[in-house]
This record gives structure tokens, sequence and C-alpha cells, in this order.
């Protein structure tokens, strides 16, 4: 069973910083993109940022300059460095990996169950 659980949300002020971490476990074979998503209340599910297996690294716009993704291939994570959070960052963060597990040999998307982040004062 491939698992993906994430951790490192909570309340912050707003300037301030908060770092999310994802792990995935289980039978795998290969993880391509790994990536964070988030979802605000009342809204859409929406890219942060993602990242190739290479390294290569896609943001959105709203995050450039502050947030940064990185990912240790040699222990399947992925992190997302948050810096000058701005209360419009407040939502719940995803963590999603395409990958393809020992079990089924056919690649899929997993998800996190989700991590609160809240940036308020």
């Amino acid at each position: 069973q491939v698992q993906l659980v994430e951790s490192g949300g909570g309340l912050v002020q707003p300037g301030g910083s908060l770092r999310l971490s994802c792990a995935a476990s289980g039978l795998i074979f290969s993880i391509f993109h790994m990536g964070w998503y988030r979802q605000a209340p009342g809204k859409q599910r929406e890219l942060v940022a993602d990242i190739t297996k290479d390294g290569s690294t896609n943001y959105a716009d709203s995050v450039k300059g502050r947030f940064t993704i990185s990912r240790d291939n040699a222990k399947n994570t992925v992190t997302l460095q948050m810096n000058s959070l701005k209360p419009e960052d407040t939502a719940v963060y995803y963590c999603k990996a395409d990958l393809i597990a020992l079990r089924t040999m056919a690649m899929r998307d997993y998800w996190g169950q989700g991590t609160q982040v809240t940036v308020s004062s």
C-alpha cells in the first residue's frame, strides 16, 4: 500500500515561515513528479509548486520568490519551504506524487491527507 504522509502545517503570523514535508512510503517502483497543491475554503484546489525527478521546478505566480520546493529521491520525500507567508496562503496543503507502485506497475497519482496552514495575526 502506497501512502503519502504530510507534516509541518500550523498557525503562523503574516511574514512568518513554515516548512511542509511529505514522505511517500510502501512498495514503490519509481516516483516521477512530486508537488504541493492547496485548497482554500470555497475555492478549487490549485497547484502551488511541483518538481520533477531531476529537480526542475514550477511555481504558481502567487508564491514565486517566497516558496521553495525540494525533494530527496533517496528518501522519497518532498519539502515546501514557505517564507513571507500571507493571509491568502491560508489553505489545506496537499502533497501529490505521480508514481509507479510495485504491485500494479502502472503510473498514477497519489495524494496525501492534507495539512492545514493558517496565516493570521
